[in-house]
């Protein structure tokens, strides 16, 4: 069985208790994914990591993430929201980094809504054509963010702190599972870890090695719950020099081991 769990290729609709029917930490610690997410928070205050920063994010809040960003996303308890999930290759033309939007206006605030409530009318319908309908739909949506996006103020230049917290948090990306130390990563960046660690609890409030960590533990529950790939598998998978060393990683994060979380994992099913 390959190692990336099973992506569905059509858009679909989504609240964020679906993002996370295994537990919060889908959401919560830091990781990427394959698809694009807009997510419309209409409901509670939570913290979000996006583009390399911590983001409050409350009521008429707009985020955009693209396939493979590192992002994270607490709702807080009374939090609620809707996802549309755009899987790479969906022919919807959308921008190219992390947004953020607050959406002030009520007739902008209403017209995401409508969107979002009338793709989710055609997902749950078994009518021909369902697909299509959902895509120009969802295309709709894309005009929409890109409409916001334009209408917003510009954001100013990032700070050399924020490019950096940036450019770790890409790198994590294509390089979590490499076996590097976050000194390894610091080097490859250019910074001491000292000071790369300052900077990513600065703009994040995260240190880098948690950053790290969290991606790791992403990875591997994903990777438990999903699939069926061996345990020492996985682990040389995401870079542990052994299993045992997997097995204790796992342990000390969760407080049980890779073969009771892919149990309970199962349960859930």
């Amino acid at each position: 069985m390959p190692f990336d769990p099973a992506d569905c290729h059509e858009i679909r609709l989504v609240t964020l208790a679906q993002l996370m029917t295994n537990g919060a930490w889908q959401l919560e610690l830091a990781h990427d994914r394959a698809e694009n997410l807009l997510i419309w928070i209409t409901r509670g205050q939570g913290v979000a990591l996006l583009d390399g920063a911590r983001r409050g994010v409350g009521v008429h809040n707009a985020l955009f993430v693209p396939s493979r960003s590192l992002m994270a996303l607490s709702p807080g308890r009374q939090g609620f929201g809707q996802a549309l999930v755009i899987p790479p290759g969906t022919r919807l033309t959308l921008p190219q980094r992390a947004q953020h939007l607050r959406i002030r206006q009520a007739p902008a605030q209403a017209e995401l809504t409508a969107l979002l409530e009338a793709l989710g009318r055609e997902q749950n319908a078994a009518r021909p054509l369902r697909a299509d309908a959902m895509l120009a739909y969802g295309e709709l949506a894309a005009i929409w963010l890109r409409r916001q996006i334009a209408a917003a103020d510009m954001p100013p230049r990032p700070s050399a702190a924020r490019r950096l917290s940036q450019a770790y948090c890409e790198r994590l990306v294509g390089h979590f599972a490499n076996g590097d130390s976050m000194a390894g990563h610091a080097a490859a960046l250019g910074v001491s870890p000292t000071h790369l660690t300052r900077v990513c609890r600065a703009e994040t409030g995260r240190t880098a090695a948690e950053l790290l960590t969290e991606r790791s533990l992403h990875a591997a529950r994903s990777l438990l719950g999903a699939t069926d790939v061996p345990v020492q598998d996985i682990a040389r998978h995401l870079g542990f020099g052994s299993a045992a060393y997997f097995t204790r990683f796992i342990q000390h994060q969760t407080g049980r081991t890779p073969t009771a979380l892919r149990r309970a994992a199962a349960a859930r099913t």
